[in-house]
């Protein structure tokens, strides 16, 4: 066996041990009851404790050594010279990072999620603000590991979109607010959109069929995929083999399960688009957040999530091709109903509380405010028994709405109960990363837009996978942006998309 060979062996070994761990946490959140919390996050702690204790090891570092000397001369872009620098980047990291703090973050989890499903159930934050104290406590705790130059954010941002900052963050935001908001504004005095019928009923069952037939048209396996129900919609995956999403259902909501499933199916097409070559390799374990991971980061994943979602399943185009299924399917809710009104719809401006049904326009105002929340959380500027009422008094200031109760406002998101802080950003910057690629595939791919029309997706999906999708990890998400778009990340093309399409459905 070769040194190369060797290294990536042990990375294997690790993989797996992280790949348990995600199948506990899917089960944890799909189908554990409530009072397995504490064994199970004892369970996810033993186990990312022998992760981390393998992959800081000394052992690890001469593996490191080893294979870096015997990919010298080899091409700097290829992937083996690519997972040898990005591992040892994650040991240098990882060495930081205490063995007893990866232990306790991994144990609180299950314990901390199980308490933000109680109190958001029983509305009442109380119950789950000691939980989240704890997150943010061993959260600054982590910052500090890492370490940071200019904000603690900064250390956070590493684990999940590596080369961002929150100096960067300000910088995006900017942009973007001078972009959304006076085309809200503009909106907002336009008569409101009809999408009362969106709320008739409508079984679940009905959603899921209707859903899972647009999953599978998009490209997704179900022979190495599943649908299951869970309170926040998540996809998670093993391997490229085993890539399982989930939704939620509204019996009086129709488009939230729905778009859901979009949603996670785009970030599962990603991972199973996946270089099988890549898929025991350095390139698919992210040793900061401890699991497996096939994307270039949280962002250049969201950026999938939301073209298929979005760029996709909100189209125009889409509807006229897919409404009638869907009629057909809900006669009597969508009784008069045509696919131009369905589309208007679900693609209605209208501030509201729930972040994942927010629509395009708003949406990236949700995410402001939690990464502002954060970022004082982070820095201690804001207390945890203040975040009730600080986050409606920014959902007033941001969106000119104040949540009637705790379940609807600060306990809406399961994030903050999962230690994931430092990852809202990512949504943002996911929405702008798949403007610039869907511009991409527009260019490289003459008649995409009256091959989508017909309901084909396959060389939208194909030109997906051999640009993004079968990298995996190997490069940065600003690297994989110059390769597929030519630039690094613009919001740009990300407010063209906005204005063409809410100018068109909004016109002075």
């Amino acid at each position: 066996m070769t040194a190369y060979d060797e290294f990536n062996a042990y990375v294997a070994e690790i993989n797996d041990l992280l790949c348990a761990v995600n199948t506990l946490v899917w089960d944890g959140r799909t189908q554990m009851p409530p009072d397995g919390a504490t064994t199970r996050g004892l369970q996810v702690a033993t186990l990312s404790r022998l992760a981390q204790e393998r992959f800081t090891s000394d052992h690890m570092g001469r593996l490191l050594d080893a294979a870096d000397a015997a990919t010298q001369g080899e091409d700097a872009d290829g992937y083996r010279a690519r997972a040898v620098r990005s591992a040892r980047e994650a040991y240098a990291v990882a060495r930081r990072i205490p063995l007893a703090l990866v232990g306790e973050l991994a144990e609180r989890k299950s314990i901390s999620q199980q308490a933000w499903e109680e109190a958001k159930q029983r509305n009442d934050f109380g119950h789950f603000a000691p939980h989240l104290a704890a997150m943010v406590r061993l959260n600054r705790e982590l910052a500090g590991a890492i370490g940071y130059t200019a904000h603690p954010y900064d250390a956070l941002l590493l684990q999940y979109e590596p080369g961002m900052t929150a100096a960067r963050l300000a910088t995006l935001f900017t942009e973007l607010k001078a972009g959304i908001l006076p085309l809200l504004l503009r909106i907002a005095a336009a008569p409101a959109v009809d999408a009362a019928f969106l709320t008739l009923p409508s079984a679940p069952e009905q959603q899921r069929a209707f859903g899972l037939a647009i999953a599978q048209a998009f490209g997704y396996d179900l022979r190495r995929g599943r649908l299951d129900v869970a309170a926040h919609p998540f996809e998670v995956s093993f391997t490229r083999q085993d890539v399982r999403i989930t939704t939620r259902y509204q019996p009086t909501y129709l488009p939230g399960a729905i778009f859901g499933i979009f949603h996670e199916t785009g970030h599962a097409l990603y991972e199973q688009g996946v270089d099988p070559a890549l898929t025991r390799s350095a390139h698919t374990t992210d040793f900061l957040g401890l699991y497996a991971v096939g994307g270039a980061s949280f962002g250049t994943h969201e950026s999938q999530s939301r073209l298929w979602e979005n760029q996709i399943g909100r189209s125009r185009a889409f509807w006229q091709c897919h409404f009638p299924r869907l009629q057909q399917m809900f006669p009597d809710q969508l009784a008069g109903v045509d696919a131009e009104r369905f589309y208007r719809a679900v693609n209605r401006v209208q501030p509201s509380l729930i972040r994942v049904e927010a629509d395009e326009i708003t949406y990236n105002l949700h995410i402001m405010l939690r990464v502002e929340i954060e970022m004082g959380l982070m820095d201690g500027s804001i207390a945890v028994e203040d975040l009730p009422r600080i986050w409606n008094a920014k959902m007033r200031e941001y969106l000119g709405v104040i949540p009637p109760t705790d379940s609807q406002g600060v306990l809406q998101d399961i994030h903050w109960s999962t230690g994931y802080f430092g990852s809202f950003p990512t949504y943002t910057i996911g929405n702008v990363m798949a403007a610039q690629f869907m511009e991409a595939a527009q260019r490289d791919l003459p008649g995409l837009d009256q091959t989508l029309a017909t309901g084909d997706y396959q060389p939208l999906l194909a030109w997906l996978t051999e640009n993004i999708y079968r990298h995996g990890r190997a490069y940065s998400p600003e690297e994989l942006l110059m390769r597929v778009t030519g630039s690094g990340l613009q919001a740009g093309p990300y407010l063209a998309h906005l204005q063409t399409k809410f100018g068109e459905l909004y016109p002075q």
